[in-house]
């Protein structure tokens, strides 16, 4: 079975985290955000990944290369000018070995526990053209809504509507025919949210939306990203995750799903709780940051408090600074010490 990895976005709502990294190789849980996305595949019998890139495209191969390490063959197509969640599918298929199976498709920014393999066997079972996981959500506003029928096929695709007429909206992860993805137009901008999959309805192609509540989140925004990480390290390691060069001082508390990175050092008293410190960050003596990520290479000082917060690669926040609500600092920005107190009352 084949895959293909839509990793191309630029990641602009995690910015300044995305400056220097692309989105889908920010680390979680201790490894770059895709490879859990690539384990998943592996682990359900696909065999050929396809990582259809653009931002910052030469990162991933530099990584990955083969991908042996992972038990796949990783092949890496590049997009020069943005296609479209459709168009850059169409670009990937070149990559793609000659067959008439499915293909699953998958957004490079959802982290899923979902059936995956219950979502392939539903296609080729029903002999859909294509079969779309679907999430029910409290508030589907912000997402593209898609009710389906008893018998799950899909009825309609809404985007964005301000009073959606269905809780089920699309995760991001695609079991399509092959016939469907060389149905579109090569070069071409396409959204297969907006065309390609109301076009199927449309011609009366069988649609299934497959709704799985597992686990799943969308790790578009700081806060989603924090999270992601934390879930995950309390799923797998427990309360905290630490890279075996780095160094925490016996005082310090790591806790609720913080990773802490390769050359990471905290220490004395600090508190670090829910957060991800990335490589070569360190936090000072009775610093404590809270559901925050902290940039390679960046410094939090003596008693600064970081609260839902991002600091950029190599940027110092110097001693008693507290940071709140949202803050982002750039990479390489230089707080003096007592510069600044924000929160939301402030």
């Amino acid at each position: 079975m084949q895959a293909i990895l839509l990793v191309g976005g630029q990641g602009t709502r995690l910015r300044p985290l995305t400056l220097t990294t692309p989105k889908p190789m920010l680390p979680v849980a201790g490894v770059p955000f895709v490879t859990h996305q690539l384990a998943r595949l592996a682990a359900i019998g696909v065999d050929h990944v396809v990582l259809a890139t653009s931002y910052r495209a030469e990162v991933f191969e530099a990584h990955f290369g083969a991908g042996a390490d992972l038990g796949l063959r990783l092949s890496y197509v590049t997009e020069g000018t943005p296609l479209g969640t459709g168009g850059a599918i169409r670009n990937a298929a070149a990559a793609l070995d000659p067959s008439d199976g499915a293909v699953v498709v998958q957004n490079g920014d959802v982290l899923s526990g979902h059936d995956l393999r219950a979502q392939v066997a539903r296609h080729q079972e029903a002999g859909a053209v294509a079969t779309l996981h679907l999430v029910t959500v409290e508030d589907a506003r912000p997402y593209g809504c898609v009710p389906t029928g008893a018998d799950g096929r899909v009825l309609a695709f809404h985007e964005k509507m301000p009073e959606p007429v269905s809780r089920q909206i699309n995760a991001g992860c695609y079991v399509l025919d092959r016939t469907v993805i060389d149905a579109i137009p090569p070069g071409a901008v396409v959204s297969v949210e907006r065309e390609t999959f109301p076009a199927l309805l449309a011609s009366g192609a069988l649609v299934l939306g497959v709704v799985d509540d597992a686990y799943w989140i969308d790790v578009g925004t700081p806060a989603a990203y924090v999270q992601a990480s934390a879930d995950v390290v309390r799923a797998t390691a427990g309360d905290r995750l630490v890279d075996p060069s780095a160094a925490v001082d016996p005082s310090a508390s790591v806790i609720d799903g913080t990773a802490v990175g390769p050359g990471v050092r905290v220490e004395a008293g600090a508190v670090v709780a829910g957060s991800v410190l990335q490589a070569g960050a360190c936090i000072g003596p009775g610093a404590v940051v809270t559901r925050s990520a902290i940039g390679a290479g960046a410094t939090v000082g003596v008693g600064c408090v970081v609260t839902d917060a991002v600091i950029g690669d190599g940027a110092q926040i110097g001693a008693g600074n507290e940071l709140q609500a949202g803050v982002r600092v750039w990479p390489g920005i230089v707080l003096p010490d007592l510069a600044l107190r924000f929160s939301p009352d402030a």
